[in-house]
């Protein structure tokens, strides 16, 4: 008997094309590359652990690497105005420069001061000169601010940084040489 071969159905042997491939959005692009790139530096890292791990390290003592600046002292004055007024003002602007400056109080917890505070200490308990800097500074403030300015306690105050006062203490230095005081 002669073997008969099942018969092969034309349709079913033949393949069909794969359907083109969809286009990356840009987050999954991103997406993908950003897994790429964290696997190449991941391998990176090894790699560098690996080319550097037979390398003997002696412990680093930062005290001989970080330094700060070598104690010098306070700063020194800048030749002072001929004037006492304007001398005495150009002290308190010092002192505010190097010590600090604050607001709503004559001296702060930190011994910073305000602009009425530098000019005090600065005067040594002379109240005639004090009372001389602070009016040549109040009229320096009203030249610059006008007169609807109070005081030099308020002026000093509705200040949030000594950047304004501190400026206004070495102007008012200026105008009181100016003036021969």
């Amino acid at each position: 008997m002669p073997q008969t071969r099942p018969a092969i159905d034309q349709t079913a042997t033949t393949t069909q094309a794969p359907a083109p491939a969809k286009a990356l959005s840009l987050e999954e692009r991103l997406a993908l590359i950003n897994t790429e790139m964290t696997a190449r530096l991941d391998e990176a890292a090894v790699a560098y652990e690996v080319n550097t791990a037979h390398i003997d390290l002696e412990p680093v003592d930062l005290a001989d690497v970080v330094t700060g600046p070598v104690d010098t002292g306070p700063a020194l004055l800048p030749d002072l105005y001929p004037t006492p007024v304007a001398a005495l003002l150009q002290r308190a602007h010092h002192r505010l420069l190097t010590g600090g400056w604050c607001k709503d109080v004559l001296v702060d917890e930190d011994g910073a001061r305000c602009m009425l505070g530098a000019i005090r200490i600065e005067a040594r308990g002379d109240s005639g000169l004090e009372a001389s800097a602070a009016a040549v500074l109040l009229d320096a403030i009203r030249r610059k601010f006008g007169d609807d300015v109070d005081s030099v306690p308020s002026f000093n105050d509705a200040h949030g940084t000594g950047r304004v006062p501190i400026r206004m203490v070495d102007q008012a230095a200026g105008l009181a040489d100016a003036r021969g005081l």
